[in-house]
């Protein structure tokens, strides 16, 4: 396949590749003030956005960059995470996935949004290029919103690249 041709097939949903995962915070994630580790939290985004990126591509993919991770509120020991990540849209062989972080208090189900980030993941190809990621389709107004906001970091992305 060319690097400009795109994949055959209808367009991907946003649902379709939607990924949540809940971990417990144990010691072995705290640090002495019993919140997780920053490092911890970002190794799972990257885990949460690689696994969106596989269900839409379909083949392997590679972290490209990470626009932003905003720690709001810490984690605690004995909370769960909770990790929601959905693509918020393609570009080519890349993509960009949001990863909503909360913290859930195991004994009232009160949860929190924690942390939040934009991660673009790029689909490889059997030689380790990259190839076209499948189109997203987009079907609510508030995807198209997202997109349009997607599109905007894409360029600011692109423009520190460029200026590096």
């Amino acid at each position: 396949m060319s690097s400009s041709a795109r994949p055959q097939g209808s367009p991907r949903r946003i649902a379709d590749s939607r990924v949540e995962i809940s971990e417990l915070v144990m010691p072995e994630d705290a640090n002495i003030l019993g919140s997780v580790f920053g490092g911890r939290v970002m190794a799972l985004i990257d885990k949460a956005g690689a696994m969106v990126a596989i269900r839409h591509c379909r083949t392997t993919v590679v972290t490209a960059s990470v626009d932003s991770i905003d720690f709001l509120s810490p984690l605690k020991l004995g909370d769960i995470m909770n990790f929601r990540a959905r693509l918020t849209q393609v570009f080519s062989s890349s993509m960009e996935v949001r990863v909503d972080v909360f913290g859930e208090d195991p004994r009232t189900g009160v949860r929190e949004l924690t942390t939040t980030a934009f991660v673009t993941m790029v689909c490889l190809g059997p030689e380790g290029r990259p190839v076209p990621a499948p189109d997203l389709l987009i079907e609510t107004a508030g995807e198209k919103a997202e997109a349009a906001e997607a599109a905007r970091r894409r360029k600011l992305r692109l423009a520190r690249r460029k200026n590096s």
